[in-house]
């Protein structure tokens, strides 16, 4: 079977949203996926994560968990309850590593979940393996 990427898929017209507090964090997940040619927008917070979705809804977020104000359960909780956004792919990329807390994103919703630090080729699978299950 060829892999998603390989197929004659144009992965521009994806459209994925990196979402954590620390500006670096987004910088470093831009540099992993820049090879995939995808459209990759970044939010600072969770309050201006669920903004951008409200305006173009995306194929995947890439959500930090731990965020001043709207953390990512929340964000989760909030996408989860609405019609309109219940199925978007949601992978967490988190520095919180527990049992416990890996479970409780889950519970929350998430499609799956990536401890930080972030090894590249782990995020560049998930991100390809959750675009292939979405669909479009």
């Amino acid at each position: 079977m060829t892999p998603f990427y390989a197929q004659d898929h144009d992965l521009s017209a994806y459209n994925v949203l990196a979402v954590d507090d620390i500006p670096l964090n987004l910088l470093l997940v831009q540099k992993m996926l820049s090879r995939l040619n995808l459209r990759l927008r970044t939010a600072g917070g969770g309050q201006q994560a669920l903004d951008m979705v409200a305006e173009e809804k995306p194929n995947l977020i890439l959500l930090d968990l731990m965020m001043p104000g709207i953390d990512g359960f929340e964000v989760i909780r909030r996408l989860r309850e609405d019609p309109a956004t219940a199925d978007i792919r949601i992978v967490i990329l988190s520095a919180l590593n527990s049992q416990e807390d890996v479970v409780k994103g889950f519970n929350a919703g998430a499609n799956d979940f990536i401890m930080k630090p972030i090894i590249m080729e782990k995020l560049i699978a998930c991100v390809l393996t959750q675009l292939q299950v979405s669909g479009k």
